[in-house]
């Protein structure tokens, strides 16, 4: 769990600002005829015709979003482009671009930010982004990473929050609460290796859940397979501070109501077997949880054959009128009022 530190360092003073750049970013290429120009001038330059750019920012600091005492910095820089890829397929678009900057301490040689920056090649490969600039700069403590997806759509297929209409029904891809029990694990073990640096920990049985923390895939998939479907969502959210925060943000804008049914939240075998473990509510975690990075949308009821069956979607409830307010069914059949618990960095 801790990092070889007899491992050659190269001090990042010796490469100064632009020559850091220009190491970090040598490897990447561009992909797309849409990033005119990339790294290496003032601005990036992106161009396109007949659509909609979408661009969204997102913020991770070390010792608020993530722990590097369990957190490959290879993972992190991976983790990293999917929070923010998450956001742009939540708008049904399409992610093309990133920028990526960096705040480091002298704690960090150029080899970490090498493993760093490898994760995030490694993911604008898979998800085939460009990486088109950024910054650098130095922290007084501990690493901060911000960057920002550039994405582009169609103007009539763009999705946003407010769009749910009363009878639409609610539907989440995947499975929920794997990324909280994977963090729960992960805790777990710190305290141990903490106590006995010589216990090394068995993790065999939470490959999935630990995954689902460490190394989240953004669901570029669904978009495209709703497009395959004819299916448009009428308001859609990625589920990165827990369900019933993201249902609260949709219900809000959309002024609605809604109905999620317990029996009916996906939850994988292993997210309930350490549900069992840990003694925690599995509904509490499929609701709280975040950091899924599932989607979560509406449909016009007139969709239901459409998406029915599919395996990668899950209807979990519908909207109601607003006054009905905002609801869990139980399996006992009673109706309770969802609350939104989810994350909040600043607590």
């Amino acid at each position: 769990m801790l990092e070889n530190k007899n491992q050659g360092r190269t001090s990042l003073s010796k490469l100064g600002e632009f020559g850091l750049i220009d190491h970090l970013t040598k490897h990447f290429t561009l992909q797309h005829f849409t990033s005119v120009k990339g790294v290496g001038d003032d601005a990036a330059v992106v161009g396109s015709s007949d659509k909609q750019t979408l661009i969204t920012t997102d913020l991770l600091v070390e010792g608020v979003h993530f722990d590097l005492s369990y957190m490959p910095l290879k993972h992190l820089g991976y983790k990293a482009v999917m929070v923010n890829l998450s956001d742009v397929y939540a708008m049904n678009a399409e992610a093309e671009q990133i920028t990526v900057s960096v705040a480091v301490s002298n704690r960090f040689s150029l080899e970490a930010l090498e493993e760093l920056y490898s994760g995030i090649q490694l993911a604008c490969s898979n998800y085939k982004v460009d990486l088109i600039g950024g910054d650098t700069s130095s922290s007084n403590k501990g690493i901060l990473i911000s960057i920002t997806a550039i994405g582009k759509a169609k103007e009539e297929d763009v999705v946003y929050r407010d769009g749910a209409k009363p009878t639409d029904l609610i539907v989440v891809s995947g499975d929920l609460g794997g990324a909280y029990l994977g963090l729960q694990v992960l805790e777990r073990e710190k305290q141990v290796f903490e106590v006995n640096p010589q216990n090394q920990p068995d993790l065999d049985n939470y490959s999935y859940i630990i995954e689902r923390q460490l190394k989240p895939e953004a669901r570029r998939d669904i978009p495209r397979l709703l497009m395959e479907l004819k299916v448009k969502p009428t308001s859609m959210i990625d589920i990165s501070d827990g369900l019933s925060s993201e249902i609260f943000h949709i219900c809000t804008q959309s002024r609605v109501g809604c109905k999620i049914y317990e029996d009916k939240l996906p939850l994988d075998p292993q997210v309930i077997s350490a549900c069992e473990e840990f003694d925690i509510d599995s509904t509490m975690v499929a609701l709280s949880g975040g950091e899924d990075y599932e989607l979560l949308f509406t449909i016009s009821i007139n969709d239901f054959d459409k998406i029915k069956g599919n395996p990668n979607l899950t209807v979990i409830g519908h909207v109601t009128e607003k006054d009905q307010g905002l609801n869990l069914v139980t399996r006992a059949n009673q109706e309770i009022a969802l609350k939104a618990q989810g994350w909040n960095s600043f607590n």
